[in-house]
């Protein structure tokens, strides 16, 4: 059964290691192979204290919590970042969403992210079958990745739609 979501619901935050292994098999599984993602005396060649992740790993990291979050049988439809602060090894991301629309069954808007939790116009626990959800990611050093990311949700079960 889809849980019932509202505009402005909060996902858990999810805390993602930084590790050298994991931004060398980012670059390499995306086949980025830019030196500053995994050689370190040339990344402090070109000014950067380490190695550092590259925007594929981010954006992969950023779809793995929408689909953490919504289950296995979600969709991404569109994924849209923009990156900040570099991601270092030994760092910590910790990645935080919240739900801005929701788009219904016969595709209208249920709501705006201009609304709040007491609102009028709020509808309540929408069985939506799309979500729009701004995400943010921040380390030690600051804002690291900020996006939006629309995601088809799991379908109803039988038995809710026959409730």
């Amino acid at each position: 059964m889809t849980p019932p979501y509202r505009v402005g619901d909060e996902l858990p935050p999810l805390e993602i290691p930084v590790t050298r292994t994991l931004i060398v098999a980012g670059a390499i599984a995306s086949r980025d192979y830019q030196d500053v993602h995994h050689d370190a005396a040339s990344a402090r060649e070109k000014g950067s204290p380490d190695i550092f992740m590259n925007i594929l790993t981010t954006n992969g990291l950023v779809g793995r919590y929408i689909t953490d979050h919504f289950g296995p049988t979600a969709v991404l439809r569109k994924v849209a970042i923009r990156l900040g602060a570099p991601n270092y090894p030994g760092d910590v991301l910790r990645l935080t969403g919240r739900i801005t629309e929701l788009r219904t069954a016969d595709a209208s808007s249920a709501d705006t992210s201009s609304a709040d939790a007491s609102s009028e116009e709020v509808v309540d626990a929408v069985e939506a079958i799309e979500a729009v959800v701004q995400v943010t990611g921040g380390n030690g050093i600051g804002r690291h990745v900020t996006g939006t990311v629309a995601v088809t949700l799991p379908e109803p079960s039988a038995e809710r739609a026959g409730a």
